[in-house]
């Protein structure tokens, strides 16, 4: 069995009742195989972001120690996203309103480009409703080729994301 990486997972909705879904993603993420939960963030009240005109929106940033691979990773989080009756917009189309949100954030130190899995999350150094709830449970994580993230939210604004 290989060694656990340290992932990070971003966890957000704006549908439904949101924070029972949060908690329920928590569960599933840290019942995975080879996968532990280390700690969450509180949640998080944010702005719609991307396209405005929807319900604000709840995010939470997980911290897991996981032996799957991060492709194994990401399509157990395309999982429990389904599970939670995410329906993925077949036309492409992003930022829409949804019942679950999980992305991979982080992989340890990992830099992947694949099709469909890009480590770390492509914006996340840009995000303030990511890296709110990343510094509260990562501050000293590396985000490779951006820097540490305490850094990177000194560097955005953050002023309209408080606890839910």
């Amino acid at each position: 069995m290989s060694a656990p990486v340290r992932a990070c997972i971003g966890l957000g909705g704006n549908i439904g009742d949101v924070s029972a879904a949060l908690r329920a993603a928590l569960d599933a993420l840290d019942a995975l195989p080879g996968t532990r939960l280390v700690r969450a963030s509180r949640f998080y009240r944010t702005p719609a972001w991307g396209v405005e005109a929807q319900p604000d929106f709840t995010n939470a940033v997980a911290v897991l120690d996981t032996t799957l691979p991060a492709r194994a990773l990401l399509d157990a989080l395309l999982d429990i996203e389904r599970a939670h009756g995410r329906e993925r917009a077949a036309d492409g189309s992003r930022w829409g309103p949804r019942t679950l949100d999980l992305d991979l954030l982080l992989y340890g130190e990992a830099v992947i480009d694949e099709p469909g899995l890009v480590v770390p999350h492509p914006q996340l150094h840009a995000r303030a409703f990511v890296l709110v709830p990343l510094a509260e449970v990562a501050a000293d994580a590396e985000v490779p080729g951006r820097g540490r993230v305490d850094v990177l939210l000194a560097g955005v604004d953050a002023g309209d994301i408080v606890p839910a």
